[in-house]
C-alpha cells in the first residue's frame, strides 16, 4: 500500500543547476552568488526592500527578536497556538513570554485578546503576530495596536509566503517578518531562513550577527555576541530553483483545500479550518476540525488514517499548555475553555502534499468519511 504523507520537499531539476553551479566554482561555504541571489529574488517576491538568507526560520526569527531590541525579563506577547519555534528564541533573550488566545475566524492572535494584554502589561518589548498553517492574520487590527502603542512587531509567516492580505504580502506588515524553507514549506531549502525588515540598515546588521559578528578589521575582532546563521551557497541554490515554481505550489495547495472542503460539505461534523476573508491564503497544511456532538474524535480519524499508511498530524498544543511555558500568562478575550484549547482538542491536519494523486485524495477523503458513516 502507497505511503502517503503530510507533506514532502518537491523538487523540478532547475535546483540542480544552481546547486551544480556552487560546486562547479567551488562556492561550497557560506555566503557566495546563489545566497545573494536569493535573497534578491524573495524580497523582489514579497515587495520588501532587502532580506537576509539565514540558517532557519528560528535563526530569522531570534535576530528578529534581537533587532527589536527585546531584552533580559522584556515581556513580548506571542500567540499560543503556534509553534514551540515561534517562542523559544523570546527565551534565548531570557526574556518572558505572555501568550494570547486565537480567535475562530482565522485561528490566530486575537485583537481583542491583544488589547486585554496591553491593559495587564502596558509596555512590552515587541509583539509577535503568527500567520498560523499559512493563513493571514488580522494585520489591520494587529498593526494599528502595536503602532498605537509603539511596539515593534514581528511577523512569524514562516508557514505563509505567499499569503497575501488586502494585496500585501505577510511578512511585510511588521518591522521584521520571517519565512522559513523547511522541507515540508511552499518551498523548500532543505532548511533554511529569511528575513525581511522595514529598515535596510536592520537586514544589514542581521547579517551582521549572522555572522559571528565580526569587526571590519584586519584581525579577528568582535564588540558584540554573533551568531552562525548564515544560509550555506549549496542551500541557496535550491532556494532559487524553488522560487521557479512558487506560483504552482500555492495553486496545487489551494486545490487540495477546495477538493476536501467539497468533499465533506454534508458532514454537519466537519469544519475545515477557516481562511482571511480579507486575504488569499497560501493552504500550506488543510486542516479540520470535528464538533463534539458527531460522536468522532480527531484521534479515531488519525488512527484510521495511519491504518492506512496516511499520514496526519495533531493541531499544534497551545504554547500555554506546554510544561516548559507553564509559568509563563495567557490572555484571552472572555473566561472558559479558549479557543486556542478548544481547536486543538477538536482538530489535525490533513495530507498536504500537492504530489498527491487523484487516487491518494480520494482515498483519504474515504477513509474519514467512513468514520462519519458517510
Amino acid at each position: 500500500m502507497k505511503k502517503i504523507p503530510l507533506a514532502t520537499p518537491t523538487m523540478h531539476g532547475e535546483e540542480q543547476q544552481y546547486v551544480r553551479e556552487a560546486f562547479e566554482t567551488n562556492w561550497i561555504a557560506p555566503l557566495g552568488p546563489n545566497v545573494n541571489a536569493f535573497e534578491k529574488d524573495v524580497a523582489a517576491y514579497a515587495g520588501a526592500s532587502a532580506a537576509a538568507a539565514l540558517s532557519s526560520g528560528t535563526a530569522a526569527l531570534h535576530l528578529a527578536v534581537i533587532l527589536a531590541g527585546v531584552k533580559e525579563n522584556d515581556v513580548v506577547f506571542i500567540p499560543s497556538l503556534t509553534f514551540a519555534a515561534s517562542v523559544n528564541p523570546v527565551r534565548y533573550e531570557k526574556a518572558v513570554p505572555v501568550f494570547i488566545d486565537s480567535e475562530r475566524d482565522t485561528w490566530n492572535m486575537d485583537p481583542k485578546a491583544l488589547r486585554k494584554a496591553f491593559e495587564k502589561y502596558p509596555h512590552p518589548a515587541a509583539v509577535m503576530a503568527v500567520h498560523l498553517y499559512g493563513t493571514s492574520a488580522r494585520m489591520d487590527e494587529i498593526c494599528g495596536i502595536c503602532q498605537e502603542h509603539h511596539v515593534p512587531l514581528i511577523e512569524d509567516a514562516a508557514e505563509s509566503l505567499g499569503t497575501t492580505y488586502k494585496g500585501k504580502m505577510t511578512g511585510t506588515f511588521g518591522d521584521y517578518g520571517i519565512y522559513s524553507f523547511n522541507g515540508n514549506k511552499i518551498i523548500t531549502t532543505s532548511g533554511g531562513g529569511i528575513l525581511l525588515a522595514k529598515r535596510e540598515a536592520d537586514v544589514e546588521k542581521a547579517r551582521f550577527l549572522s555572522c559571528q559578528a565580526r569587526d571590519p578589521a584586519r584581525h579577528y575582532q568582535h564588540s558584540v555576541i554573533g551568531y552562525n546563521y548564515r544560509m550555506s551557497n549549496v542551500v541557496a541554490g535550491i532556494g532559487r530553483g524553488q522560487m521557479l515554481h512558487i506560483k504552482e505550489h500555492i495553486e496545487k495547495k489551494h486545490r487540495i483545500y477546495r477538493q476536501y472542503k467539497e468533499a465533506f460539505a454534508d458532514i454537519a461534523g466537519i469544519e475545515m479550518n477557516p481562511l482571511n476573508k480579507e486575504s488569499m491564503d497560501n493552504n500550506w497544511l488543510s486542516c479540520m476540525t470535528v464538533s463534539r456532538g458527531s460522536g468522532v474524535s480527531p484521534v479515531q480519524i488519525m488512527d484510521a488514517l495511519a491504518a492506512a499508511d496516511i499520514e496526519t498530524r495533531p493541531i499544534w498544543k497551545p504554547m500555554h499548555l506546554q510544561p516548559v511555558f507553564e509559568d509563563c500568562d495567557f490572555i484571552q478575550a472572555e473566561d472558559g475553555l479558549s479557543v486556542s484549547e478548544d481547536i486543538f482538542n477538536r482538530g489535525l491536519c490533513l495530507p498536504s502534499d500537492i504530489k498527491n494523486t487523484e487516487e491518494d485524495m480520494q482515498r483519504i477523503i474515504r477513509i474519514v468519511r467512513e468514520q462519519f458513516g458517510a
